[in-house]
């Protein structure tokens, strides 16, 4: 039985605002499989980022625990072990910002070699070369910056600094979405084939529903600062039952009524996503549910399993 590399227990993140308290992560629970990769998807303001970013150790959590390999980590934040720096690892949505400009290719995949104390040879030359063979780069790259070479060759580099360190856990927060769509293509194969040379187990951060069916093994379905729905990525588009995945699904854009038919029943987009500052009570999507009960204004739902590994929080669930 694969064992669980990531497992997150009712998650919590708040800030405070002068406008009031954020809820931007409030109470989830998840899990990810060693060499799997878990789709979190959501809307802008739903969550998903900071939940990386708490992961990550770059905020410390208001409640709730994030366990790697079975140790809890949520308390050490940015005091983490170098050991524990080295195994998780993240790529930024913007390489473009997430780069230094003032070093060139070959300095900024040195920095995590030198500091992890894992350079090989004075110059690190011979590893610099093996970073950019592996994410497809020409060798010649190490002595260029980064304003000289385009949005995916710069989403290459980034995915290179990530691996540097050797690490078996890598969160990719939406790293196409700043990319041109035939761009998308070859990051998403590169990725996808560093994952099954490397063993790597990815959270992969999107809110892109078309990519998660190629992708991911598993999806979870963010809102608001919640997740409403867990399931296997086959099961996910087969048969989704929270509303607001309904809701994502049907508003897919397709090219064919083949795949037109492979949607839910169109459920219209009602209204935008609240303000994370003030929440409405009870089931927090249900000022946007076209299936909600009187009891979804009152009553916050909990997260119920109605089939093997496919969890919804939703009252009208079967």
């Amino acid at each position: 039985m694969t064992e669980e590399i990531l497992t997150v227990k009712d998650l919590k993140k708040y800030f405070l605002t002068s406008r009031g308290t954020v809820r931007a992560v409030d109470g989830i629970s998840f899990s990810i499989k060693e060499a799997e990769t878990l789709g979190l998807v959501g809307e802008s303001g739903s969550g998903k980022s900071t939940v990386a970013y708490t992961i990550m150790g770059m905020y410390r959590p208001t409640a709730g625990e994030i366990c790697f390999r079975g140790q809890d980590i949520s308390r050490e934040a940015r005091k983490r072990s170098k050991a524990l720096k080295k195994q998780i690892q993240i790529v930024f949505q913007d390489p473009g910002s997430s780069l230094n400009p003032r070093r060139s290719i070959k300095q900024i995949l040195e920095l995590p070699l030198k500091v992890h104390g894992l350079s090989k040879d004075r110059s690190g030359t011979q590893q610099v070369e093996r970073l950019l063979e592996m994410v497809e780069l020409p060798l010649d790259y190490m002595y260029k910056y980064t304003e000289a070479i385009g949005g995916g060759e710069k989403q290459m580099v980034a995915i290179a600094r990530a691996l540097a360190t050797d690490p078996s856990f890598v969160v990719l927060d939406e790293p196409t979405s700043a990319l041109d769509v035939s761009v998308q293509a070859k990051i998403i194969n590169l990725l996808l084939n560093l994952q099954r040379e490397l063993h790597l187990t990815y959270l992969f951060i999107t809110h892109d529903l078309s990519l998660m069916r190629n992708v991911s093994t598993r999806v979870a379905i963010m809102y608001l600062g919640k997740i409403c729905e867990v399931a296997s990525a086959a099961e996910f588009f087969q048969n989704p039952i929270h509303p607001y995945t309904r809701m994502l699904l049907s508003s897919i854009p397709v090219v064919s009524e083949e795949e037109e038919a492979f949607k839910p029943k169109k459920v219209l987009s009602r209204g935008e996503i609240p303000s994370p500052v003030n929440v409405p009570p009870g089931c927090s999507f249900h000022l946007r549910c076209s299936v909600k009960k009187d009891i979804c204004s009152t009553d916050d739902p909990v997260m119920v399993e109605i089939g093997e590994g496919h969890t919804v929080r939703c009252h009208s669930s079967p």
